[in-house]
């Protein structure tokens, strides 16, 4: 006898933060797998467009505005999935952009506004979503983390607090919701390209990049891409019941070597040796 019943066959997906990036690459990904999704996000117009592409394919989907920081605004989104879509069984926690800018060059405000988007904004889905999970025994809340709150990154004092209380944030559900039948999980991206503070002028990024540099953080320049990290966090909803993902970070692979390349370190090792 198995020790769980089997996901059900429909499992509504929120994605909040689906207007762009890796949100909109993972609604895409779980509507293909099958998910009916919502997507969730302060530009619904942008999600439209995403939902027309996704029922197009053949997958269910709606756009639902949603603003992580408005809690009327959380309240709505969740009450207007369930209804469209039926009981939320799976929640992609998103939603946030990245700023740039030195701890003493940034004020507290600008600050304050990571730590509410990223981690009061995650927790104040999760926690519209986490009842009904709870009372069902069943259900997935997958927070999007980064890299950043695993290896501090200069520029990014703000953003790389808030995900780093997050990642505390997910522990504790992870201790907490143990018994319940709800799985908490984390995904972690390395360097993605995606619209997320590269569209930032050059005298912002061109000092943080010398920096990650200096600090050993840029070994080379190949990225992630959104769809990398949606078929990650389609993996974690899918996983079967018996187990979870608890933590997971993606890295972009580097660059391969050419043969050049490894005669002129071989030769260099050569020189130190002799």
């Amino acid at each position: 006898m198995p020790r769980f019943d089997p996901l059900p066959d429909r499992r509504p997906a929120l994605v909040a933060g689906a207007s762009s990036g890796i949100g909109a690459a993972t609604a895409i990904d779980l509507a293909a797998r099958g998910f009916p999704v919502a997507l969730g996000a302060r530009r619904v117009e942008k999600c439209q467009g995403i939902v027309e592409t996704i029922r197009a394919d053949g997958g269910e989907a709606i756009a639902v505005h949603l603003d992580v920081t408005d809690p009327d605004s959380v309240k709505a989104c969740v009450e207007q999935t369930t209804a469209e879509l039926g009981d939320i069984e799976v929640l992609v926690a998103g939603a946030g952009d990245t700023y740039f800018g030195k701890l003493d060059a940034i004020s507290t405000e600008q600050f304050e506004s990571q730590i509410q988007i990223h981690l009061i904004g995650a927790n104040r889905v999760a926690t519209a979503v986490l009842p009904g999970m709870i009372e069902r025994q069943r259900g997935d809340l997958i927070f999007v983390g980064s890299d950043v709150a695993l290896r501090q990154r200069p520029h990014m004092g703000a953003y790389g607090a808030a995900k780093a209380a997050l990642v505390a944030m997910v522990n504790n559900l992870q201790m907490e919701l143990e018994g319940t039948g709800v799985r908490a999980s984390i995904v972690h991206p390395g360097p993605t390209k995606t619209g997320m503070g590269w569209s930032l002028p050059a005298e912002l990024i061109g000092p943080a990049l010398e920096d990650w540099a200096k600090w050993g953080q840029a070994r080379h320049d190949y990225f992630l891409r959104a769809s990398d990290l949606a078929r990650a966090i389609t993996f974690v909803a899918e996983t079967p019941r018996g187990g979870f993902i608890a933590n997971m970070e993606l890295q972009p692979e580097a660059p391969l070597i050419t043969t050049r390349d490894r005669q002129k370190l071989k030769l260099e090792e050569g020189g130190l040796d002799s």
